[in-house]
């Protein structure tokens, strides 16, 4: 029974992670930590040692000698048998407790998963409920040696836990910033005219990007899974195991500085379309490079830990049989080796039947209140072709494969009558340029994961803009009775040998197909993040899987315009941009 339970719980977990793992290439190293996880388990498992027993998890307090000591903790008196009872009760009382607490508080869990599949907070406190129920249950089994023996491979599944975003973005842009910084000096010394631009180098050919792929989350957590694999084959030390993590680290870091340059350098000697036949090549290499390093840098430290442990094995002196026999006596069971003590078999029943009960009422709960869903207003974008220099996007291959939208468009064009002063060039009115981008997701399981990805916010950081501003929501009218919520984000450019500021504007829509009859705004009205508010919102409402579609307008220009001044250009312009094809 203990292994149904502990698979249900698993399994449940990794296929709520996976949703991440399948929709972003960051962390599509995800797939590799269970495998990795029950290998290095099963390594443990071929050298548990003895399950502890019952009476050595009960706390003594040493008042003599250690024969007195011995004597009251296995001496069969009425006295000693009595208050050994008491003390196993609290703790097997204070165990339920923790047990039961978790068990509980994955309903709240699972419902809010299944709302928000992108809210990163509910996948590391799944995963912190799971790994907690899991240690209690070793430590039920076999006390406190076997929590401490099994705890790495159970911790391991953090590694694989999508970081949130107030700590992954600092980290992405900070890479990719140190990164393409290297990477256009090193081209500089070696005579290619190279400008930064943000995390983009250009050179003559064009422009160069440094993405999060390249230099962020996915080689710095490969690293870190690597080094702590194989530190934990060869069970080396804990300092061992950080030098072994943070060479991993060193070597991907590296390894980022050298494929950058390498892809400016093929940019700039040939195209910039040649750098995407080199692109994953170059980075398949980085994972190879530091699994070689690491692998070589283990074997280096398990050398060392023998030879050390061999000079120890020398100096100290070896134990009688008999001696050896005692101490054995007092620390663990009198039975076999593979005996251990497990939870109250109805325990374990209940606890599987409510993780069933769970899955059963969170999907239930969706079923239910999806039925009192309505069509929201169907509509499409207008296409304006007769725009002064208008033309169509290409939406890069690279982008097609993350986003995995069933449909998407993007185009730009010029906006005469609405220039902006440029500095570079003496005061002459430059009129902006206006980007459009409309994706659209049918109904499916990552369907508002995937509409997540593509948010100004993400994606214009990811090329070298700043965002100074976040306005927050404001309905704009399409026809009567029918508006649009736009999020108006505001975001400064300048490279570094270019004195001019460049600003954009960024209005984005995120619409889904179905709401409740008293339709929300998808998203919060205040100038902060995605707030908690509208994922409880969603959770109420149940609002799951839903076809989404995402509409986001830029106004680039040279030069600060007023944040009213281009909210007022984007209101008159948005009629004719939005068709609406269905009241409902």
């Amino acid at each position: 029974m203990i292994a149904i339970l502990l698979a249900a719980l698993w399994l449940v977990l990794w296929r709520q992670l996976s949703g991440e793992w399948s929709v972003n290439d960051q962390y599509s190293y995800g797939w590799f930590v269970p495998i990795f996880a029950l290998f290095l388990f099963w390594l443990r498992w071929e050298d548990r040692p003895k399950a502890e027993s019952v009476e050595a998890r009960v706390p003594t307090r040493i008042t003599g000698s250690l024969a007195a000591e011995d004597s009251r903790r296995y001496t069969k008196t009425a006295e000693g048998s009595s208050r050994f009872q008491v003390s196993d009760f609290r703790f097997r009382i204070g165990g339920a407790a923790i047990g039961i607490f978790a068990l509980l508080l994955l309903l709240p869990i699972r419902l809010f998963e299944i709302g928000n599949p992108d809210w990163r907070p509910l996948s590391w406190l799944h995963a912190a409920v799971v790994v907690t129920l899991t240690l209690l249950i070793l430590w039920y089994a076999g006390g406190a040696p076997w929590v401490r023996h099994f705890a790495f491979p159970i911790l391991f599944v953090f590694v694989a836990v999508p970081w949130i975003t107030p700590i992954e973005v600092p980290i992405v842009q900070g890479l990719m910033r140190l990164v393409a910084a290297i990477a256009s000096e090193a081209v500089s010394l070696f005579g290619i005219p190279a400008r930064l631009e943000g995390n983009l180098i250009r050179i003559n050919n064009g422009l160069v990007g440094v993405n999060e792929a390249c230099s962020g989350v996915r080689s710095l957590q490969t690293s870190l899974m690597i080094g702590l694999l194989f530190g934990e084959l060869k069970r080396l030390s804990i300092w061992q195991r950080v030098a072994l993590v943070a060479a991993a680290v060193g070597i991907a870091f590296l390894g980022n500085c050298v494929r950058a340059f390498f892809l400016v350098w093929v940019a700039a000697t040939k195209n910039i379309a040649a750098v995407d036949r080199w692109h994953d090549l170059a980075g398949y290499s980085i994972v190879a490079t530091v699994f070689v390093g690491s692998l070589l840098l283990a074997r280096l430290f398990g050398r060392k830990k023998i030879e050390n442990g061999a000079d120890v094995a020398a100096r100290v002196p070896t134990r009688t049989t008999d001696n050896f026999a005692a101490e054995d006596s007092r620390h663990y069971t009198k039975t076999s080796e593979n005996s251990f003590l497990i939870p109250h078999s109805n325990f374990l029943i209940v606890a599987f039947i409510w993780l069933v009960l769970i899955e059963i009422g969170a999907a239930a709960w969706y079923r239910a209140h999806e039925r009192n869903l309505v069509a929201t207003a169907r509509w499409e974008v207008q296409w304006p072709q007769a725009e002064q220099n208008f033309h169509e996007i290409k939406i890069d291959e690279t982008v097609q494969r993350i986003l995995r939208f069933d449909r998407g468009h993007a185009a730009a064009w010029t906006w005469p009558g609405f220039a902006t002063l440029d500095l570079a060039t003496s005061f002459t009115a430059r009129p902006p340029v206006c980007s459009l981008f409309f994706f659209r997701w049918n109904p499916g399981k990552n369907s508002a994961l995937l509409a997540n990805l593509h948010r100004p916010d993400v994606c214009l950081p990811a090329v070298g803009w700043e965002q100074v501003a976040d306005t927050g929501v404001k309905n704009y009218p399409i026809s009567a009775g029918f508006a649009l919520p736009f999020r108006h984000f505001e975001f400064r450019h300048a490279a570094r040998d270019n004195p001019v500021q460049q600003v954009a504007h960024a209005f984005y829509c995120l619409w889904e197909d179905r709401a409740p009859a008293a339709q929300r705004l998808q998203m919060a009205t205040s100038a902060s993040t995605w707030t908690r508010g509208e994922r409880v919102h969603a959770v109420l409402e149940g609002r799951r899987h839903l076809g989404q579609q995402v509409v986001e307008f830029v106004i680039q220009t040279r030069g600060p315009i007023e944040p009213d001044q281009a909210e007022a250009r984007f209101g008159e312009a948005l009629p004719t941009l939005i068709k609406v094809t269905s009241d409902k």
